[in-house]
């Protein structure tokens, strides 16, 4: 009797087929698909965690793309950008400021590797100088660009532009960089000296800081300052 009942539920789902018939298309798509459904769950069943695990992966790897192309994170070591970046602070780094088409600014706080100019390690610092900028300290107690005087309200309070002169031109596809605390920085004016003049070639730059993310009490999110609306562009100087 169960043998059957068994046989009569399977009559009502399909209609019986005759010798000429053609094979109901859904039956023969289900097979498949019902396979591969079977070999994922199979899969996903052995790997430690399950779902959880899965899920983990899936995030880890999403982060490492953003972290790769987009977004990096980056702690401040020093205390050379005061006081608009702390000892500690973690700094989100924009990878897709420059690319496109576009360069850094005067103005812009960039993250750049520094092996080869300033040291093994990756650096923060303010773009003073572009290509062809002719930048000179200083006059009147500030900078000046291109022949125009720079107020630059980034510095730190009571240091000056700096303590030590210079006169220099950026030669084209690199960058005149500057700490914001000048009393504790090193920074382009102390490798005027050496190869490559203190500059750094534009294509080191990793990103410009676009955000402080920690601690949550100095969150905020960064805007190039308009000290350099006036400053023309180079071969435009104001003598």
């Amino acid at each position: 009797m169960d043998t059957e009942a068994q046989h009569t539920e399977r009559d009502r789902s399909s209609p019986p087929s005759g010798p000429g018939d053609v094979p109901h298309v859904a039956e023969a798509a289900e097979e498949p698909e019902e396979r591969s459904r079977s070999v994922f769950m199979s899969l996903l069943s052995r790997l430690p965690g399950g779902g959880f695990t899965l899920t983990f992966l899936a995030c880890a790897a999403a982060l490492l793309l953003v972290g790769t192309f987009v977004v990096q994170p980056f702690q401040i070591p020093s205390s050379s950008m005061e006081p608009a970046f702390r000892v500690g602070d973690r700094v989100l780094v924009n990878k897709l400021a420059y690319r496109f088409g576009s360069e850094p600014q005067r103005g812009d706080a960039v993250v750049f590797d520094g092996s080869g100019y300033f040291g093994d390690a990756d650096y923060i610092k303010r773009v003073v100088g572009t290509g062809g900028d002719r930048v000179v300290c200083c006059e009147r107690g500030r900078i000046k660009v291109n022949g125009v005087p720079v107020k630059e309200p980034y510095l730190f309070p009571g240091d000056s532009p700096s303590q030590v002169p210079f006169d220099v031109v950026v030669p084209e596809g690199s960058l005149f960089l500057l700490g914001d605390h000048r009393s504790d920085s090193r920074d382009s004016r102390d490798h005027l000296g050496e190869p490559g003049g203190g500059m750094i070639p534009v294509d080191e730059v990793i990103g410009r800081a676009d955000w402080i993310a920690w601690p949550v009490g100095h969150w905020t999110s960064l805007e190039r300052p308009d000290s350099y609306a006036r400053v023309p562009a180079p071969g435009g100087a104001h003598g």
